[in-house]
């Protein structure tokens, strides 16, 4: 009895070793189903990530060994059909798999509570500006000592227009240098928009008629994704704008060379195929709002 004891004993710390090393493992192969950390900010959210992935993996993992456990060794025997041993009023296990529980959920609260804070994410119903989160310890310490880059955003049916205060010049490109400490001014002309890059993992909801300034820091020089996370109407689907991070001096440089350039309409897809739908003979569709004109830019990107 006390071999069979040990036995069982060595087998559920063995199984409770093997679930976690497990669980640890897919929690690392959470970043590989991301896309690439594109900002510092997406550093602490690909952490969240990777450890909702690891606790749910050993929930999981430990609740189906259990069952295929019991279902191997402790299966009744053929035309048994007799009913179990009663297991009602353990007061002790009742507590237990009622605190654990409690306990994760504060525990993944707190987490998610402390990320939110680092990054500065604020929601929508947040009508004052957001805070600087220049302690995170994942913004680059060559971005600190940098001057902010600001950034005039403004989100409209259907398009995004970029306006660089340090050159007075406009774009439906946005361009960022890397490493550089980055604050938007996100307003919007008509309805809610939603801010959303996701390989920076950034998500800000822009208010009509409010001024959000919005920072975040590029680490990763490429071509990105802004899409417009609300659905703010017909061609909502078509507000999408490329993200380009590059060097400094390659920012620099494409605002001197923007600035040369005159003011110009942009391409506007929404526009276009509102203009096509309005000259068919015959009408279908749901009845839409007509789209803003396409925005005066002097880099349509």
């Amino acid at each position: 009895m006390k071999i069979q004891k040990i036995l069982n004993i060595l087998t559920l710390l063995t199984g409770a070793i093997a679930v976690t090393i497990t669980s640890l493992w897919i929690g690392k192969q959470a970043y590989f189903w991301l896309p690439p950390q594109a900002a510092a900010e997406s550093l602490l959210i690909d952490d969240l990530i990777s450890f909702l992935v690891t606790l749910g993996a050993f929930i999981f993992l430990g609740v189906t060994s259990t069952l295929m456990y019991s279902v191997i060794f402790h299966r009744a025997v053929k035309d048994d059909f007799s009913d179990g041993p009663p297991i009602h009023g353990n007061v002790t296990l009742e507590v237990v798999w009622t605190a654990i529980p409690i306990l994760l959920v504060f525990w993944i609260a707190g987490y998610s509570y402390q990320v939110y804070e680092q990054m500065g994410i604020q929601g929508p119903a947040e009508l004052v500006h957001l805070h600087n989160p220049l302690a995170m310890e994942s913004v680059p310490a060559n971005a600190l000592a940098e001057p902010v880059e600001k950034i005039d955003v403004l989100a409209k049916q259907w398009a995004w227009v970029f306006h660089y205060p340090e050159k007075d010049i406009t774009s439906t490109e946005l361009h960022l240098p890397s490493d550089r400490r980055i604050r938007l001014a996100l307003k919007s002309q008509d309805v809610l928009h939603g801010f959303y890059i996701p390989a920076f993992r950034l998500k800000q909801d822009i208010i009509p008629n409010q001024s959000i300034d919005f920072e975040f820091t590029p680490i990763r020089p490429g071509q990105y994704r802004l899409t417009d996370s609300q659905y703010s109407g017909t061609y909502f689907a078509t507000m999408q704008a490329n993200v380009v991070v590059e060097s400094p001096e390659d920012y620099q440089q494409w605002l001197a060379q923007a600035a040369t350039q005159k003011p110009s309409p942009a391409k506007n897809q929404a526009a276009s195929e509102y203009a096509q739908t309005s000259n068919q003979s015959v009408k279908t569709g749901w009845v839409t709002v007509p789209p803003a004109a396409p925005p005066l830019v002097n880099s349509p990107g």
